[in-house]
């Protein structure tokens, strides 16, 4: 099979994006119980967004051709468990670029909302009561940004006008940036005891399910904010149940463990939480972004060079 012979299947019919390479056969499938064409024609696999694991593995048994599997998330776990059946060689891409603007506001507006008081002044509105008073500030807050990858760089861009003390930075490998020093997980214990705000936005992998425990949050100072717009098995539920129930930590999650939040668990009514149902991505940015990454990457597949994003390949 060669690429102008291919078949490619897209969560958007082909004539909404602009810019798409001809001589491609452009198939239409987001997730729907018929496929658009016979899975083994297929070369180059978009993964439908937000459709689940289920549907985003569920053709690629049959992928025995496909060279490219491109998700529109930030984030791959919903399609590694699929992973194993595929061909040796197949490049599978992220959708670095698409979420960094979305999910980086969205994380100011958990951080301002939640410090600021902004839930109460809602119940406040609905009760018809004038809530006034000091609320705390962003301004002169240490910073820790866990997860510093493209949207934790983005992130703390939108950070920078907010005056904050200071913002320390911690991903899975230690590196310099323009902003400062990049530190690892293993600095964790020294650097938790001084943020004020601890933003998770790390992918969910073997290193960090789970990484938000006992200890880990034991480490954070009295008073302290939690803010997940990474995944929600980064933290644990229980344990971040606790904190917020004795009153001594404060969460604002996008995320949750489960998800969706189960009708009566115990987290939608705990104090001191704010939670919205993981919509860091899904805002009016998301669309033109991602068909521009799908025809960059298409224009690049068809032409024979290598696509970009490639997170695994599998072997």
């Amino acid at each position: 099979m060669t690429a102008t012979t291919a078949d490619v299947w897209l969560p958007y019919p082909a004539e909404e994006i602009d810019g798409l390479p001809e001589g491609l056969n452009y198939l239409f499938w987001d997730g729907e119980p018929d496929y658009p064409g016979d899975p083994a024609d297929c070369a180059y696999y978009v993964v439908p967004y937000l459709k689940g694991s289920e549907v985003a593995v569920r053709p690629l048994a049959s992928m025995n051709a496909v060279r490219v599997v491109q998700t529109l998330s930030a984030g791959i776990d919903h399609v590694e468990p699929g992973l194993g059946v595929l061909p040796a060689g197949v490049r599978l891409c992220n959708a670095k670029g698409v979420h960094e603007a979305s999910t980086a506001e969205l994380t100011l507006a958990l951080i301002l909302a939640s410090l600021r008081g902004f839930p109460g002044f809602v119940h406040g509105q609905d009760k018809e009561e004038w809530r006034s008073g000091f609320y705390p500030a962003l301004a002169d807050r240490s910073v820790l940004i866990v997860g510093y990858g493209s949207i934790g760089s983005a992130i703390e861009d939108r950070l920078a006008p907010f005056e904050c003390a200071r913002v320390a930075r911690v991903a899975r490998s230690a590196r310099t940036t323009a902003r400062g020093p990049v530190q690892t997980l293993d600095d964790l214990p020294a650097l938790l005891p001084e943020a004020d705000v601890v933003i998770l936005s790390t992918p969910l992998n073997p290193s960090t399910q789970g990484l938000v425990g006992t200890d880990f949050l034991a480490a954070m100072p009295d008073g302290a904010l939690l803010v997940n717009v990474a995944r929600g098995p980064v933290v644990d539920t229980k344990a971040l149940l606790s904190e917020l129930e004795s009153g001594r930590l404060r969460a604002a999650l996008d995320v949750t463990d489960p998800e969706p939040l189960p009708e009566g668990h115990p987290l939608w009514h705990a104090p001191n939480v704010l939670i919205t149902p993981h919509v860091g991505g899904s805002t009016s940015a998301f669309e033109p972004r991602a068909k521009r990454l799908l025809a960059a990457q298409l224009t690049r597949f068809a032409a024979g060079e290598p696509v970009r994003n490639v997170v695994t390949t599998t072997g």
